[in-house]
């Protein structure tokens, strides 16, 4: 049913030219940040909306970023909002100040096509590096790359070579097979969310997870990066799974809910984007849920996933869990 999901990550390492002044939660900075530079590096017509161009359908820009919809496609009018097919994660740490040569690490994720257009995402951090970040827009250098290789990273890029290194791993269904066996016959499952969940639910943002209403998210932005980003139409029936979702039950929340704001460039205001963290336990028949919240581990779930919200991490009674972010 996943046979062409796939997914690549990454690690961003970078160092400042000179002082950068960054927010606490860095990941909106650099995803608007990176937006600009990878449209002037690859828009041919910096003058017209991608709606206007005649190129939207073969420019990388537009599917990285103003992915449409197909004419004929089933989701058009359900979902005109299509996930990016890549998540920029932030470092964990929520320091603000950094000192020229002072090295900084964020994970990028990249989904499905995306894959392949991985060169455009380093020429792109590289080019932000140029225009500079933050409050003081900042230079700084692009130092290397690493790529995750089971669970380490290893060097793909750096900036001194500038050659490109395809021996990363692409995480497939079998990966996520295998690592759905770390499972096997629990009956108690709890995510740690690292960054805020934004979820909808009823039309509102919600601020009590009960299992059917994640389970409801996680199959949607799963469906949408099967059809949109590896071409294939997850073949499950969703309302079956929800509905089982229900009998899930709740054994114990830390959840809370956490307020931050961003600037939003395009829009011209700031945008509060507050969601839930902390942990969540969850008990019963769950077994069958094991493959949807794997991936989620790696796609997060909720809204504005593109700059790292609704990362989180499965823990079992037993305290085993697996840590490849390596940015702390």
């Amino acid at each position: 049913m996943l046979a062409n999901f796939r997914i690549a990550k990454f690690i961003i390492v970078i160092r400042p030219k000179e002082y950068l002044s960054l927010p606490k939660y860095k990941g909106s900075t650099f995803r608007g940040g990176f937006g600009h530079a990878f449209r002037r590096i690859s828009c041919a017509i910096k003058s017209k909306t991608c709606n206007e161009c005649l190129l939207k359908e073969k420019c990388v820009y537009s599917y990285v970023f103003e992915t449409f919809s197909p004419n004929d496609s089933e989701t058009k009018k359900r979902y005109p909002n299509i996930p990016h097919p890549f998540i920029i994660e932030p470092p964990e740490n929520e320091k603000l100040h950094y000192k020229e040569g002072e090295i900084l690490k964020f994970g990028l994720v990249l989904i499905g096509k995306a894959i392949d257009y991985l060169p455009y995402f380093i020429y792109a951090f590289n080019e932000l590096g140029n225009i500079g970040i933050g409050r003081a827009k900042g230079k700084y250098y692009l130092e290397t790359v690493l790529g995750l290789d089971n669970e380490n990273y290893t060097e793909i890029y750096n900036n001194k070579d500038k050659i490109l290194d395809n021996s990363f791993k692409v995480i497939d269904h079998k990966t996520i097979e295998e690592e759905c066996k770390r499972y096997k016959n629990i009956k108690s499952i709890s995510l740690d969310f690292l960054t805020p969940l934004r979820i909808k639910h009823d039309n509102r943002l919600t601020n009590r997870l009960e299992f059917n209403v994640l389970i409801t998210a996680l199959m949607r932005r799963i469906s949408l990066l099967s059809y949109f980003h590896c071409e294939q139409k997850l073949d499950v029936d969703i309302k079956e799974i929800i509905e089982c979702a229900r009998e899930i039950k709740v054994k114990e929340s830390t959840l809370n809910w956490y307020d931050w704001e961003r600037y939003s460039n395009r829009q011209d205001t700031r945008m509060k984007l507050g969601g839930l963290v902390g942990n969540i336990t969850f008990e019963g028949e769950i077994a069958t849920f094991f493959p949807y919240l794997v991936l989620g581990e790696y796609i997060h779930i909720g809204k504005n996933c593109s700059f790292g919200l609704g990362r989180y991490e499965l823990n079992t009674p037993s305290g085993n869990k697996k840590d490849m972010s390596s940015l702390k």
